[in-house]
């Protein structure tokens, strides 16, 4: 079969072997693959390694379509435990589903399960134009929040995070952000922040969340380390949780599945949560992809057709 590969000369179309179904899994016919900025880590001894966390597609022997979260999406077939596919609803094509797995069960999860979303609270979602922030601007309205903001460093982004669900929209290079979005919210800040950026920005994201809220952080954006003052912390009586699915067990991840089917589920069927696609590359141009994403130029997801 075909995949992308990493190489020294960047991500490579090789023929390699497909890959066998081990014990509870099943192998999926790759239609759409879908970028995430995970895919864009590279480690020593990563050569000849498939990227790629979620993707779309039909299952072997049955023809099922299915949306799932795994590994070595970036090929014509991909092995996955069966429990993290997700049924394709009725009228949804192969493009639309590749964007949403990562997205729901990373938003769910961080605005729900870890965040502890009570209806009517403040949300801001950092980081909210990619494919992952717009979902989690949309789970939230979806469950119930208040008052809803998001943050994009650039104008035309920032223009559309309304039609996802964000009442205000935030440029976090200006200095006056934090004090717009506590004008926002009376003054308090938000009850709940969703941070996809950290590095630097992260005392002024302590600032912005409300006295007793919570930041719950789902990426490193804005570097992987950052002054953190522990005064403010303290003052402001921050809980400060960290996620990732990298150091979960099966059984967790099939947990943090089970939670968001039972919550998104009604609303993905009616066509409620939805991402736009940015742009689809052919799985030959995966390179050109990931360079898209590393510009941080999209909107949305960005796609490989397989």
């Amino acid at each position: 079969m075909k995949a992308a590969v990493f190489s020294e000369a960047g991500l490579e179309l090789r023929e390699v072997e497909r890959p066998q179904p081990k014990q509870n899994e099943v192998l999926v016919r790759v239609r759409y693959a879908g970028l995430n900025r995970r895919d864009l880590t590279r480690t020593k001894g990563d050569e000849g390694a498939i990227p790629g966390m979620d993707w779309s597609g039909e299952v072997e022997g049955s023809g099922e379509r299915v949306m799932c979260m795994g590994e070595r999406g970036y090929a014509e077939f991909a092995a996955v435990d069966r429990e993290r596919c997700l049924p394709i609803p009725a009228g949804m094509d192969f493009e639309q589903a590749a964007t949403l797995p990562l997205a729901l069960l990373t938003m769910h999860d961080a605005l729900v399960t870890n965040g502890g979303l009570k209806k009517g609270e403040s949300v801001l979602v950092l980081g909210a134009s990619s494919g992952v922030g717009l979902m989690g601007l949309q789970i939230a309205r979806l469950m119930g929040a208040g008052f809803v903001a998001g943050t994009s460093r650039r104008g035309g982004s920032r223009d559309r995070l309304k039609t996802y669900g964000a009442e205000l929209a935030l440029d976090t290079a200006s200095p006056a952000w934090v004090d717009e979005l506590r004008a926002a919210t009376g003054g308090k800040g938000v009850d709940l922040v969703i941070d996809q950026v950290s590095g630097k920005l992260f005392n002024q994201t302590q600032q912005a969340t409300a006295i007793g809220g919570r930041i719950v952080n789902v990426g490193r954006l804005g570097g992987m380390a950052g002054d953190f003052d522990f005064n403010l912390h303290a003052l402001r009586r921050l809980r400060y949780v960290g996620v990732t699915f990298r150091t979960r067990s099966a059984d967790e991840v099939r947990e943090v599945l089970r939670r968001a089917r039972a919550d998104l589920w009604p609303a993905l069927e009616a066509g409620k949560l939805r991402l736009p696609v940015d742009r689809v590359f052919p799985l030959a141009e995966a390179e050109s992809a990931q360079r898209r994403m590393r510009a941080d130029e999209h909107f949305g997801k960005i796609l490989l057709r397989v």
